[in-house]
């Protein structure tokens, strides 16, 4: 079946479902699969200029990179240790999408969502969840995956019956210790492992994802500024994550304090294709320094796409996932890897975010 047809029946099939909706027979929200918008070929552009986005029949749902086969394996969330001595980490390069969100001192760590990719290689080092940890895994129906939790993120655990693996309540077979590391920085897995796990507890092994839209020639990036160096700063002055644009490769090449950051396990560089930094409400809500973060109000965002930046809004309905959206319209991603960056809304956009 052609990528056209299937988008074709995915819409026939949304709208008669909507129908239903409308009329009080289901009140279910649906989540529909991915989709890749097409630009439409004008009389100035060359064919080449047109068929840049994908048409593979299969692509994968949270990069709108062309697949060999359909992908419905479900996601696993990974929380990625991002302290000093936990980097290099392994595994991130094979990451669909990378969240960077504060946690407790000014620090940052990770959620990486990894899906469409296969590979044996380690995944971590691996630490503990928080509330809006969840939340992220959860954009992505992922399996959570982490090594412990702060108390109210596992209170959430267990009284919401959530599908995690931890490595020390119920899953700890299918983590293991590397000895060349100090501890808490030294916990890994893999997929292989994880989806035993995941087995092992009875969780659903397929996913829907949410519809996101693809786009390799975005309109808003014809009148967008120029952003070919990025510094974002989270909350500590000397913990600064930049990146410069590699245009032979059109993505973005990650650093911290203004050195590479590899993947342990190839020596590769982190790179990305589309990069967000949003602002939303952070607060502190223990003498510990726990930190809630509000994924759901919305606020300001920049998106940087092709070595430009597009100013916008970000948004999250009930259910759904995180929206970018300018002059009322979602912004499309052009297809790769997605890193978001979530920096706190006490201290305007320009204090965390300079590019040039």
């Amino acid at each position: 079946m052609t990528q056209r047809l299937r988008i074709a029946m995915q819409l026939m099939l949304a709208s008669a479902l909507v129908g239903l909706t409308a009329c009080g027979e289901s009140k279910e929200t649906i989540t529909q699969p991915v989709v890749t918008t097409v630009p439409t070929a004008s009389a100035s552009e060359s064919p080449s200029e047109t068929s840049k986005t994908p048409t593979a029949d299969f692509l994968a749902p949270l990069t709108g990179l062309p697949m060999e086969k359909e992908v419905t394996n479900r996601p696993f969330a990974v929380m990625i240790n991002n302290l000093a001595p936990a980097r290099p980490q392994s595994g991130l390069t094979q990451a669909d999408v990378v969240w960077e969100l504060l946690a407790e001192g000014g620090i940052t760590r990770l959620v990486a969502v990894f899906q469409s990719k296969e590979f044996t290689d380690p995944i971590g080092p691996i630490r503990s969840i928080r509330p809006y940890f969840i939340q992220v895994g959860e954009f992505y129906s992922g399996v959570l995956v982490h090594v412990g939790a702060s108390n109210d993120a596992f209170a959430i655990l267990q009284r919401q019956h959530k599908e995690d693996l931890d490595e020390i309540t119920n899953a700890g077979a299918y983590f293991y210790r590397d000895k060349s590391r100090k501890a808490p920085h030294n916990v890994y897995s893999t997929l292989e492992q994880l989806r035993a796990g995941a087995e092992k507890r009875k969780y659903k092994n397929t996913a829907t994802m949410p519809l996101f839209s693809f786009n390799q020639a975005p309109p808003t990036l014809a009148t967008a500024a120029p952003a070919t160096r990025i510094d974002i700063k989270f909350m500590l002055s000397d913990y600064k994550v930049s990146y410069t644009y590699d245009a032979a490769n059109a993505v973005y090449s990650r650093f911290i304090n203004d050195k590479p950051h590899i993947d342990k396990n190839n020596d590769e560089q982190l790179t990305a294709t589309n990069l967000v930094v949003l602002s939303a409400k952070t607060d502190i809500k223990d003498n510990v320094g726990r930190l809630a973060v509000d994924l759901d109000s919305g606020g300001k965002a920049v998106l940087f796409q092709n070595g430009k930046a597009i100013a916008c809004q970000w948004e999250r309905k009930e259910g759904d996932v995180v929206r970018l959206t300018k002059d009322g319209e979602e912004l499309p991603f052009l297809p790769g890897v997605t890193y978001y960056h979530v920096v706190p809304s006490s201290s305007s956009m320009d204090q965390h975010l300079t590019y040039q």
